[in-house]
């Protein structure tokens, strides 16, 4: 990861510092940086780590900063072998520390810890974006060949030809939630700007049936009908949420077989209505951190909750969907903790069709990104930032913040989709995340959201050649060409979808 970001002129010396005689988990080598950390400068943190024999169970270990005595968590691993482990992850501090102390720690005490190839670094991110330029350009453009024919087609060389882009056909979208649809200037700017919505909480089962049997679906109804009327697609989050803080007094209160009764009428009741109109599901939201309907219902009943909404709506696309994926933060939410958990649900045979990374991320680092979008992409699956957000008190830090992961996941191939979890000041899940300021004002992040829509945009020029053909190089998307011929101005519409070859669009005259 710190070569994605450093280059191979700093490679690993084969030198490590060998603790022993560890009596707490905190013991481990440190150093004071505070004169070395400059305010709202992201820092990228690398280090190669392994643990010595005599570990009961699987160990963490963690790059941590005592920041006038808060801790910052800069990356962690969980080790339980005798390998080399590398750990990836960042920091950013926004208020004027006193101190600030660098420190590895973390197995259990008697364990010996190897460390090497410690790295604090800042990031270059103009460098990181230009190479994700030249990728995005790679994966998301095609070469396009406009073949003009009949009546006055063959005298057409030299004549004037104007492409315009009208929309990138990549999704990008926002959630939203029922009180946002009666703000008018919500709806405008949502409608300009994506092409998918998620609602907030309308969809889930706290939500839908706050009591048993007493049903609620007026909300969800008039967010779809919003949505169908001005072509937006939807995702249905969530069908389920794992975490028990999250699950209704009334479910926690059935026995077993009224709760797996409970769990099929659920899926019924809301596949069954909703037939063809969602096309993602987040069938089981944060498996990896919660477990209320696997402690109750056993092992299948994650496997029977995808193959039952496979059944009941065989149109939408299943996902999981989990936090801390991306940021190296969390060891229960690895990507290889992930990966495993795919392939268990997969062998039960479960229908998962997607991979849903959450992404609510603090000063991210496009390799750290880049290295857990790598791996997962070996599943084959398309991959979706379903709640991505970001927070700085500085609008211009948020909102480089924002380009970082929008860029990582444009130029990766595995990705699919973003959505923004929210944009408006008022309707925003945490502070100091918005786009949008209360008043209605787009700020500098909803600026550098907005130039990068208008960047991801192609727009060509030129002449029909002798061959009756313009060609140009363009982003997945809709299009609009013009002709203006000595008697009349024309203007068609095509539409260009991924491909390895050439794509040659016929225009009628």
């Amino acid at each position: 990861m710190a070569r994605a970001s450093l280059g191979v002129h700093e490679p690993l010396s084969g030198r490590y510092i060998h603790v022993k005689n560890r009596t707490q988990t905190w013991m481990g080598p440190a150093q004071m940086i505070t004169d070395k950390v400059k305010l709202f400068l992201t820092f990228q943190v690398s280090a190669w780590v392994r643990i010595g024999s005599g570990a009961n169970g699987p160990q963490n270990v963690n790059v941590a900063l005592g920041v006038d005595n808060q801790w910052v968590n800069g990356g962690q691993v969980e080790i339980n072998d005798d390998r080399w482990h590398e750990i990836g992850g960042s920091f950013r501090i926004e208020k004027q520390p006193s101190k600030v102390m660098v420190y590895i720690q973390g197995p259990g005490a008697g364990v010996d810890l190897m460390v090497a190839g410690v790295q604090i670094f800042p990031v270059n991110r103009e460098a990181r974006f230009k190479y994700l330029r030249h990728q995005a350009d790679k994966i998301r453009k095609r070469d396009i060949v406009l073949k003009f024919s009949g009546a006055g087609s063959s005298s057409l060389s030299g004549t004037n030809v104007k492409v315009v882009q009208t929309q990138n056909s990549f999704p990008i979208g926002s959630c939203m939630s029922r009180t946002n649809i009666d703000n008018e200037d919500f709806i405008n700017f949502f409608v300009k700007n994506f092409n998918w919505a998620v609602f907030g909480n309308e969809l889930k089962w706290y939500w839908t049936e706050p009591q048993q049997g007493n049903l609620n679906y007026k909300d969800a109804d008039d967010m779809v009908a919003l949505c169908q009327k001005h072509n937006i697609e939807t995702r249905g989050h969530c069908i389920f949420w794992e975490v028990q803080a999250t699950v209704q007094q009334w479910i926690q209160a059935l026995n077993k077989d009224d709760l797996m009764k409970a769990v099929q009428n659920r899926l019924t009741d809301l596949l069954t209505r909703y037939k063809g109109k969602f096309k993602h599901y987040d069938v089981n939201n944060e498996m990896l951190h919660g477990s209320y309907y696997q402690d109750r219902l056993g092992k299948d009943i994650r496997a029977n909750m995808f193959k039952t909404a496979n059944q009941l709506d065989p149109s939408a696309t299943l996902f999981v969907n989990d936090y801390h994926i991306e940021d190296g933060c969390d060891t229960r939410s690895c990507p290889e903790r992930y990966i495993e958990h795919i392939l268990d649900l997969q062998e039960q045979g479960a229908p998962v069709g997607g991979i849903g990374i959450q992404g609510h991320i603090d000063n991210p680092v496009g390799p750290v990104v880049c290295t857990a979008l790598d791996k997962l992409g070996i599943l084959g699956l398309p991959i979706w930032f379903t709640e991505l957000d970001v927070s700085s008190i500085n609008e211009h830090v948020r909102g480089e913040d924002l380009e970082v992961m929008l860029r990582e996941a444009f130029a990766h191939p595995a990705v699919e989709g973003v959505m923004l979890w929210g944009f408006w000041e008022l309707f925003m899940s945490r502070d100091n995340a918005h786009l949008v300021n209360a008043e209605g004002d787009v700020n500098e992040t909803g600026k550098r959201f907005l130039a990068l829509k208008h960047e991801w945009l192609s727009h060509a020029r030129g002449q029909v050649d002798v061959q009756g053909q313009f060609n140009f190089q363009g982003f997945h998307g809709k299009y609009a060409v013009e002709i203006d011929t000595p008697s009349k101005k024309i203007v068609k519409t095509f539409v260009v979808d991924k491909g390895d070859t050439p794509l040659v669009v016929p225009v009628e005259l």
